[in-house]
């Protein structure tokens, strides 16, 4: 069973900086799209980011690009979410998970592990 594990949310001033972390388990972690989601209150999940199985393809909603940065690590079976300039409309339970049969990766469906999520808050 594939497990992802978040870390590095926090509570950050606006236009402060964080940096997520989603360790993966298991050597499939090279073959799967990896991609970020958030929840804020009250609000229904929304699809940020995204990387291709490979890491040679990326995908950022309007609202984060230019913002925040996704990569990944094969070696350290990690992948990374870079948050700069946030602001307080990115406060939310950001989600890592994987997409394990690599299709659609990009439309944010097909995403069939999860992290347990981890909160992310932006003071004014």
């Amino acid at each position: 069973q594939v497990q992802l594990v978040e870390s590095g949310g926090g509570l950050v001033q606006a236009g402060g900086s964080l940096r997520l972390s989603c360790a993966a388990s298991g050597r499939t972690f090279s073959s799967y799209a990896m991609g970020w989601f958030r929840q804020a209150p009250g609000k229904e999940r929304e699809f940020v980011v995204a990387i291709n199985w490979t890491g040679s393809t990326t995908y950022y909603t309007t609202s984060v690009k230019d913002r925040f940065t996704i990569s990944r690590d094969k070696v350290k079976n990690t992948v990374y979410l870079q948050m700069n300039s946030l602001k307080p409309e990115d406060t939310a339970v950001y989600y890592c998970a994987a997409n394990s049969g690599g299709g659609r990766w990009y439309t944010g469906f097909g995403y069939d592990y999860w992290g347990q999520g981890t909160q992310v808050t932006v003071s004014s």
